[in-house]
């Protein structure tokens, strides 16, 4: 099983006093779900940048396993918070667009995207327009995109904040499945504490100034939830009621705290 790290990073920008990260070390196993969640500002956007190889930090190392990373590769797959689909293309050309980037012929891609569309509901969409889809749709679309590179670790940042709240629950519940089905490494970025308990074995808690990792909890819920129990029963849990408003608390006093730095 392979482990996508960050080890000490640091980053700084010119021009300015603070760090942007400081001493970020991470581990994201294969088939394990890590969310990161805090303030605006704390860095977790660019964390994800970096573990994708979009950005350097000054100091520290992204690896896979023992080998140290510089540049984007395969084995990580990311899906932005805007779903960045090219509009002139359908569903399947746009899940299609990298393998033909490879050199593949159409008779080789149009197999591996019939079962990915399968896999995420939208082979019946397969020729739909994508102003044709929900807002939930396109962001299937774009997991879709990241599921055809076969990569072992899938970072997703923001993927569902323009959804609405029905919308917003059925994405959870479509990744908790996937991860289930598909046991890759996948890294989410929220600011939606509920979905970061849920959707988390893993969960990070980042401050800002410079951003740092201050606690990271290891949850049961989405293992529950695997083994049958609903979301919404999760969500109804004492337990679960519990760490969401003292994980509020917890954000609102670091948000008070940038207020009055």
């Amino acid at each position: 099983m392979s482990i996508l790290k960050a080890e000490n990073i640091t980053l700084h920008y010119p021009n300015q006093d603070a760090a942007v990260l400081k001493n970020i070390s991470l581990e994201i196993p294969e088939s394990s779900l890590t969310v990161i969640l805090g303030e605006s500002g704390c860095g977790k956007t660019t964390l994800l940048n970096i573990l994708a190889g979009f950005q350097q930090a000054n100091s520290g190392a992204v690896k896979i396993d023992d080998e140290a990373l510089s540049a984007p590769d395969a084995r990580r797959a990311v899906v932005f918070q805007e779903h960045a689909l090219l509009p002139w293309l359908t569903v399947a050309e746009n899940v299609a667009f990298s393998l033909k980037l490879q050199g593949l012929k159409a008779a080789e891609i149009k197999p591996q995207v019939d079962k990915i569309l399968a896999t995420v509901g939208l082979l019946h969409a397969a020729e739909a327009n994508i102003w044709e889809l929900s807002g939930g749709m396109k962001q299937r679309v774009g997991i879709a995109r990241a599921l055809i590179s076969h990569a072992p670790f899938i970072l997703l940042d923001e993927p569902f904040a323009a959804l609405d709240a029905f919308t917003r629950e059925n994405m959870q519940e479509f990744v908790l499945n996937l991860w289930i089905k598909e046991d890759k490494g996948f890294f989410l970025i929220t600011h939606d504490i509920e979905e970061a308990l849920l959707l988390s074995n893993q969960l990070v808690l980042m401050t800002a100034r410079p951003g740092t990792i201050v606690e990271t909890l290891h949850l049961d819920f989405a293992q529950r939830y695997r083994q049958g129990e609903s979301i919404r029963a999760i969500k109804s849990d004492p337990h679960f009621i519990q760490l969401r408003e003292q994980l509020f608390a917890r954000l609102k006093d670091q948000k008070l705290h940038a207020l009055e730095g």
